[in-house]
């Protein structure tokens, strides 16, 4: 029996086929493309999505002898964007993703209708106590794509039948069903996260502007939400009953994928952005630090998500853009950047010759939100070398997660005793053994990082179906490597991230000067 997992992310889809002991017997991909426009917008057209959806599921499908032993298929994307459709299950316009920023409170009050959008301090002060957040002033909510569709394209809001968020769209094409639940519909900003049962809050459905009707359903987590519909089974060659679960988010998926749901060890996920992920069983908002507890689907749990901005994305732009680059100077490009990546920082001794690697290509979140912050090399020198400056980005990334790490350890009330590394950056184990020197902790570098999300989703499948106990969950989480913390260095990096902290209050200013107006 094997549970097929689909994780839709912002620029890829991933399918896995996933056996009840954690182990992949097929995986699949497919590319997706986002429509960026001036106005700030970021949009992904849902029918491509949904075709590359299936694509990497077939992908995936391909090499098992039998597909009938597909038990279910569980599906989990990245959140605050939203797919309108309309009543035949189909989109009525592009999906807004989540860094769309056109949807903002402050823009919204320029639209016809948009007056009273930037909620008050007691509005705010509400949604943190009932939901956990508030509406965003980034925009970067699925509240804010929602109203923005039903200000700039009324038209599209007209004839959207359902709100969906990207994993519950991928799960109403395969079952028919307009649904979400409490964890899917988190950065909707509409339901009461003080009760464990799923419901709408009234008086935020009231702020929001919108109508009730255009919500899906909220549906129980513990329980499938029907059998694939048969033009799907036929297609992927699978059993006619063949259950779809409930979708949650890739932050939850990934939590589930590293454990993160007991003990007290932490998630980090590194990949395009960089995410901390632990438990609590209480719900709380710490606003100063930009942290919250989102609902789980282990009951009883919280989820603490920390995200932390620019991750492997960084290295990314390193690579890419000053490395490897093709450009009027010449042409770098290079397919296995990242093999050179390896080599070029082995003999460069830890600290980087003092070099400081600052992240905020896109702004900071945890612990200190700031959408003008940016990044940049710090205390370069006539002997810093490009190998100096690719250490300089691993550390980096590393400082600013240890950050990150410290502010949850403390919201959390507990020593974080060990960190599980996962996502596209874990694939790197001289990435994996400087998060274990930085944090001065263990790091355990899962076994296919990459695939962390989709085997968490078809592990807790497996425990929806009572074949998996919490406990076996956790059992079944592969370890390729131990990264010890070597001791010796511990005092270098506590001076270089004590001044990498400082290097980030002293210059906000200066960020904000430089980068008022920027759309970037």
């Amino acid at each position: 029996m094997v549970i097929l997992a689909i994780d839709l992310g912002t620029s890829n889809v991933k399918a896995a086929v996933v056996r009840r002991d954690g182990a992949l017997l097929g995986t699949g991909r497919e590319s997706i493309e986002t429509i960026l426009t001036d106005d700030g917008g970021a949009e992904q057209d849902a029918e491509h999505v949904w075709q590359a959806v299936m694509m990497a599921a077939e992908q995936a499908l391909a090499s098992l002898p039998n597909r009938r032993d597909v038990r279910g298929i569980a599906c989990a994307s990245q959140y605050s964007s939203i797919v309108p459709v309309g009543t035949d299950g189909h989109p009525t316009g592009h999906m807004v993703v989540w860094m769309d920023k056109r949807g903002a409170p402050a823009r919204l009050e320029k639209l016809p209708g948009g007056r009273h959008m930037k909620p008050s301090l007691f509005r705010m002060g509400r949604w943190v106590q009932i939901h956990g957040i508030p509406p965003l002033d980034s925009g970067a909510d699925s509240l804010a794509h929602m109203r923005w569709i039903k200000l700039a394209r009324p038209d599209v809001y007209a004839r959207t039948a359902t709100f969906l968020e990207p994993m519950d769209y991928v799960a109403m094409r395969l079952s028919g069903r307009r649904v979400a639940n409490q964890c899917s519909s988190f950065l909707m900003l509409l339901t009461d996260n003080r009760r464990p049962d799923p419901a709408y809050h009234p008086t935020l459905l009231k702020w929001s502007g919108l109508d009730a009707e255009k919500l899906p359903e909220l549906v129980p987590l513990d329980e499938p939400i029907g059998p694939v519909l048969p033009e799907i089974a036929e297609r992927l060659g699978l059993a006619n009953d063949t259950l779809v679960f409930p979708a949650i988010n890739d932050t939850q998926a990934g939590g589930v994928g590293a454990a993160a749901f007991a003990g007290d060890h932490a998630g980090i996920s590194l990949g395009t952005t960089g995410v901390c992920v632990t438990h609590v069983d209480f719900k709380r908002t710490d606003v100063r630090n930009s942290l919250v507890s989102m609902p789980s689907p282990v009951p009883g749990r919280y989820f603490v998500m920390a995200e932390a901005g620019i991750g492997g994305g960084a290295i990314e732009y390193f690579l890419e853009r000053l490395v490897f680059a093709s450009d009027n100077f010449a042409d770098h490009s290079l397919a296995e950047k990242f093999s050179a990546l390896e080599r070029a920082i082995a003999p460069i001794t830890p600290g980087s010759d003092g070099v400081l690697f600052l992240p905020w290509l896109t702004g900071s979140v945890t612990p200190a939100e700031d959408g003008l912050v940016r990044g940049g090399f710090l205390n370069l020198s006539l002997q810093t070398t490009r190998e100096h400056l690719a250490r300089a980005v691993l550390e980096g990334v590393a400082f600013n997660l240890r950050w990150v790490q410290e502010r949850v350890a403390r919201f959390t009330k507990r020593d974080i005793s060990r960190i599980r590394l996962y996502g596209g950056g874990a694939l790197s184990s001289a990435w994996s053994q400087i998060f274990a020197d930085v944090l001065q902790r263990p790091v355990e570098q899962l076994r296919d990082p990459e695939y962390a999300a989709s085997r968490g989703l078809a592990l807790l499948g497996f425990h929806r179906l009572g074949e998996l106990t919490l406990e076996e969950i956790e059992a079944n989480i592969p370890v390729a490597a131990v990264h010890e913390p070597r001791r010796e260095l511990a005092g270098r990096y506590d001076e270089m991230f004590t001044q990498f902290v400082r290097v980030f209050r002293k210059n906000r200013d200066i960020f904000h000067a430089l980068n008022v107006g920027s759309q970037s």
